[in-house]
């Protein structure tokens, strides 16, 4: 992933093909990061879950310095004489080292399972946002790539035109042709140069947008590596007899996900009769000082005054108000919700994947279609400029033969570049990378 990042952090122009424009999305886009972020997150609520559910051990130390001592007078307790009788020294220093564990608890279970559960979930959903990533990436792509295939056609024309003047200002000054023959040759030809420069600054704001959809600053400069042909050799035909799996769908497993937090809802407060068992053990090294009057030889020593105490706490749950009932009868709602949105989303998807192949077979008979028709356009271009080359033909036909094929030679572009939206489509709809 370093790799990616600073093979890009350049100033240089930057070659990208649509796989690495994808790389580069799934490694710096911040919905990526951010996703990534709630999954480490999940991961250590998790842990935090169980480790509620393991031995705690603490240790603490109090002194305390009685101001002013509780005491009855000696007379009340039957003692001869009024002096005050008190209930603890001066003194008192308490170290403590506790032990606690949860030894049972249904709410301790699910919430562990829970957690689980919730971690999978999210790491679900960084699943989707990588495959909605990788769909938006090459969405914004591919519009890119056809201006840049148009530039190239553009270039080709422009060339052509180029000649096509110069052997038309020839045949004007040898007297074979008229000069406004060079004048529509001029004006053929600043048409595609205007057409041109638009294109490209077209290019400029498609590209851009394409970089602010994989999470690229705007500023870093690429090129484009791939071509029409490339990526339709790459991704070949479409699958168009495969039943769609609905598993392949990130946002199908994502929903499956969330309803297994909606049954542990409901397992958890089906089962509220269910006992919490806990124990502790805590010892006390205690030391106490400063017994009888500061006069006596005794009061300032100390008596080592040890305790240690162990227990065991049964919580059984009786009446709860209906609370458990009410929140049980919230996440079967919730479940039966999901149950039908699953329904939907089946049923989504299945006309998704049937309206993309649909689509993909009309696209790939366009491009037949299309095909054929820039070979007849280019075969009247080229016996057009033989004909006027012969003396036999005039510039309007050319100039007419010049519009047909550059509509057609569009037109090709733009079916080939539906049947590779089609195709990507279908590998969407279908859940492919």
């Amino acid at each position: 992933m370093l790799l990616i990042t600073t093979r890009y952090a350049s100033a240089q122009p930057a070659t990208m093909s649509l796989s690495d424009c994808i790389d580069y999305a799934h490694s710096n886009h911040p919905d990526i990061k951010v996703a990534q972020l709630q999954a480490k997150d999940a991961e250590w609520q998790l842990k935090e879950n169980i480790a509620t559910g393991l031995p705690q051990f603490s240790a603490g130390v109090g002194y305390q310095y009685f101001l002013q001592r509780p005491g009855i007078p000696a007379s009340a307790l039957g003692f001869p004489g009024d002096e005050k009788l008190a209930f603890s020294a001066y003194h008192s220093l308490t170290p403590s080292i506790s032990y606690n564990q949860l030894f049972f608890s249904n709410s301790y279970r699910i919430a562990v399972k829970a957690s689980e559960y919730y971690r999978d979930y999210v790491n679900q959903q960084l699943a989707v946002t990588r495959q909605t990533l990788r769909n938006s990436v090459t969405d914004a792509y591919l519009p890119a790539l056809l201006i840049t295939e148009n530039l190239g056609i553009l270039d080709k024309n422009i060339a052509n035109l180029e000649k096509l003047l110069g052997e038309t200002k020839a045949i004007n000054q040898a007297g074979f042709a008229e000069l406004l023959d060079v004048d529509r040759v001029e004006l053929s030809l600043s048409t595609l140069r205007s057409e041109r420069d638009n294109l490209v600054r077209q290019r400029e704001i498609v590209v851009n947008a394409l970089k602010l959809v994989m999470g690229m600053p705007v500023k870093q400069e690429i090129d484009l590596s791939d071509d029409l042909q490339k990526l339709l050799d790459t991704y070949a035909d479409a699958d168009l007899t495969t039943e769609p799996n609905f598993m392949n769908r990130a946002e199908y497993v994502q929903l499956l996900k969330g309803r297994e937090l909606s049954t542990l809802q409901i397992e958890l407060n089906s089962k509220t009769w269910m006992p919490s068992i806990s124990g502790f053990i805590q010892y006390q090294p205690g030391w106490q000082g400063g017994f009888g009057k500061k006069t006596d030889t005794n009061f300032h020593k100390w008596f080592f005054i040890p305790s240690a105490v162990a227990g065991v706490t049964i919580n059984i749950p009786i009446w709860d108000g209906g609370v458990a009932k009410a929140r049980r009868e919230q996440a079967l709602i919730s479940v039966q919700t999901l149950d039908l949105q699953k329904q939907t989303l089946e049923n989504a998807i299945t006309l998704e994947v049937e309206n993309a192949r649909r689509q993909f077979l009309s696209a790939r008979e366009r491009v037949a279609n299309q095909q054929k028709n820039l070979d007849l356009a280019q075969r009247i271009y080229d016996t057009t400029q033989k004909k006027y080359k012969a003396g036999v033909g005039s510039s309007f036909e050319i100039s007419q033969a010049e519009q047909q094929l550059y509509s057609a030679q569009q037109l090709l572009m733009q079916a080939r570049f539906d049947l590779l939206a089609a195709k990507t489509v279908v590998r969407k709809a279908l859940g492919g990378n």
